[in-house]
C-alpha cells in the first residue's frame, strides 16, 4: 500500500496563533500517525516561486492522510490556522514501485 503525504506551503503571519494551531493538531496527527519530514527549515527556491514556510507529512496510506485532514479534529485546528496563514496543500499518494 502506497504510503500517503501532505506537502504545505504557507506563509505565517502571526507566529504565536500559529503555535496554538501546532498545538490543536498533535492529536490528530498522533491519532492518523502523521511524522514530519519537512517542518519549516532553511530553503531555496530554485525554481518558479514558493512561500516562506514547507512542510511535509507522512502517512502510512493515503487514504489515512485524506481521513486526518477530513477529520474534526483537525479541521478545528485547521480554522485556527486560517486566521493567520495563507497556504497551499495537497494530499498526494506515494510512489509504491
Amino acid at each position: 500500500m502506497a504510503k500517503g503525504y501532505w506537502i504545505g506551503h504557507v506563509d505565517v503571519e502571526d507566529a504565536e496563533i500559529y503555535d496554538q494551531y501546532r498545538a490543536a493538531n498533535a492529536a490528530p496527527f498522533r491519532e492518523f500517525g502523521a511524522r514530519f519530514l519537512v517542518r519549516g527549515g532553511q530553503q531555496q527556491v530554485q525554481e518558479g516561486s514558493a512561500r516562506g514556510r514547507t512542510v511535509v507529512i507522512e502517512f502510512d496510506s493515503y487514504e489515512q492522510a485524506i481521513a486526518c485532514y477530513r477529520s474534526d479534529a483537525y479541521q478545528a485546528a485547521k480554522a485556527i490556522r486560517d486566521s493567520v496563514s495563507t497556504g497551499d496543500m495537497v494530499i498526494v499518494e506515494g510512489y509504491d514501485g
